[in-house]
């Protein structure tokens, strides 16, 4: 299944908590409208300490991640860029947002979701990663799906996402090349709590997968998120 995922910035003299409340209450009651949108999740920035790795981390400094769901990428292309409401959404973008990135990606269940109650209280991480310089774009596929089987050995891991990454638009609107937005994935793993996580990636096996990241991984950029269902 492909998702259309912004990674957004808001704008400097915005608090966090204004741009937070009105990302959920108006703009995301803006973007539910969206022709042809199959379901609408925010995931607003509570933190940014890596947590449980010992890997460089990126450059990347977000705010928020938003992901919506549509039958293909042509419905989404036009619900976004053509439709009668399209051009409401950009202004309302450009009222509350410093920076708006867009990506589309090909996502891949590697260890089932709970139900959304349980989601409700579970602490999720999200990481932009990037793969080696010396990596193919096909070696980095093939490395991240080893990697998944070593993430499912890890204890108290309760789901697992991989986002990799097809499309990319540093200005919305405005496919661009790699070397313009240099992200090969995103990473969505939950967990019980904070001591959960920890205890996870200091397993042997969470050790193993850590080792591995490093044979294909430049850097990841990791975000603890408080995630909401818009639609």
């Amino acid at each position: 299944m492909n998702v259309r995922m912004g990674l957004i910035r808001k704008k400097a003299d915005w608090t966090f908590d204004k741009f937070n409340a009105y990302w959920r209450d108006n703009h995301g009651a803006l973007a539910a409208r969206a022709p042809n949108l199959r379901a609408y999740w925010q995931n607003p920035v509570v933190d940014r300490v890596q947590r449980g790795i010992d890997f460089a981390r990126g450059p990347w400094d977000f705010d928020g991640f938003s992901q919506l769901w549509f039958d293909d990428v042509d419905r989404a292309n036009h619900a976004f860029n053509d439709s009668d409401m399209a051009a409401a959404l950009i202004a309302d973008e450009n009222h509350f947002l410093g920076e708006l990135h867009i990506v589309t990606a090909e996502q891949s269940v590697v260890i089932a979701l709970p139900d959304e109650d349980e989601r409700a209280r579970l602490l999720k991480r999200m990481s932009v990663i990037k793969r080696l310089p010396t990596l193919s774009e096909d070696d980095f596929r093939r490395e991240w799906r080893i990697h998944g089987d070593l993430v499912r050995q890890m204890p108290g891991v309760s789901g697992y996402r991989q986002n990799v990454v097809v499309v990319r638009e540093r200005e919305k609107g405005k496919p661009c090349d790699y070397e313009s937005l240099p992200i090969d994935g995103i990473v969505e793993l939950w967990f019980k709590d904070e001591q959960t996580l920890q205890d996870a990636f200091a397993s042997p096996p969470g050790q193993a997968a850590m080792a591995h990241a490093k044979t294909f991984l430049g850097d990841i950029t990791a975000f603890l998120v408080a995630e909401r269902r818009i639609v």
